[in-house]
C-alpha cells in the first residue's frame, strides 16, 4: 500500500465516508473520491473539506460508513 493511498474517502452518491489505514481494502474510482490523507481528520472537518472541494451540495447528510468484508 502507498502512503498516498491512506486517508478518509468520499461515495458522494451514498453520503458515506471511510476511514483506511491498511491495504486491507482500497476503495476504487469513481465511486470513492480521496478527500484528504489524513486519517485523523473529524468528521467536522471532512464534511468542510467535501463543501470546499465542491463534492457534495449538502455534506451535513455525510456519515461514517463501514469497510466491506473480504469473503
Amino acid at each position: 500500500m502507498q502512503p498516498e493511498q491512506m486517508g478518509i474517502y468520499l461515495n458522494a452518491k451514498e453520503s458515506t465516508v471511510v476511514r483506511i489505514t491498511s491495504p486491507y481494502w482500497i476503495p476504487e474510482e469513481p465511486e470513492w473520491v480521496l478527500i484528504t490523507n489524513s486519517p485523523n481528520e473529524t468528521l467536522v472537518r471532512i464534511r468542510e473539506i467535501i463543501i470546499e472541494k465542491s463534492l457534495m451540495t449538502d455534506s451535513s447528510l455525510v456519515n461514517w460508513g463501514k469497510i466491506p468484508l473480504k469473503e
